[in-house]
């Protein structure tokens, strides 16, 4: 069951719901604004490709992941890890993620990395995520304490860190170092 407070602040009534984790508005805009740039910027390199016809091959989609991965090298040449979680940003995930795996849901949080294979390399942006290791996903009570991103990104666990992924290029956009616990 849902407890939500009625608070005054300076005149304006603000409805707050204590299980709801609050963010700072500003930091998480700067973020979602970030996350649409590049989705912006992704969507640029994949227009200037050749269209791919549908196909099974798995080379051939192979073929047109690797071309994408190079034309949004070419637009990020010289990102480095912090381009979009930016200090402020890595501190306002810390604090979300925090919530869910120190607080009630702790449990479910270890719960969920604990069947998880664990993943352990290497983390530089612009990589190609390596085919042969496996996706480890976010737990779910981590997950929807994090913004929500656009369709061309994902959230993944890889050691301690928290990694956004590129889906289509599968390439390693940026990461939050120690995020995990």
């Amino acid at each position: 069951m849902r407890c939500a407070a009625l608070v005054v602040v300076s005149g304006i009534a603000v409805l707050h719901a204590a299980d709801e984790i609050p963010r700072r508005p500003s930091v998480i805009d700067d973020f979602q604004n970030r996350v649409e740039a590049y989705a912006t910027l992704h969507e640029a390199a994949q227009r200037q490709l050749p269209t791919l016809k549908q196909t099974n091959s798995a080379a051939d989609i192979l073929k047109g992941q690797h071309l994408l991965a190079a034309k949004i090298r070419e637009k990020r040449h010289g990102v480095a890890q912090g381009n979009i979680f930016t200090p402020e940003i890595s501190q306002e995930f810390h604090r979300l993620a925090g919530t869910a795996t120190h607080g009630p849901a702790a449990g479910r949080v270890a719960t969920s990395l604990k069947r998880a294979e664990p993943v352990r390399l290497t983390l530089r942006v612009n990589e190609t995520y390596p085919q042969r290791v496996p996706l480890q996903s976010v737990p779910p009570t981590l997950l929807q304490n994090l913004p929500t991103l656009p369709p061309e990104l994902e959230y993944r666990v890889v050691g301690h860190a928290l990694v956004l992924r590129d889906i289509g290029a599968n390439l390693i956009v940026d990461f939050v170092p120690d995020l995990i616990p």
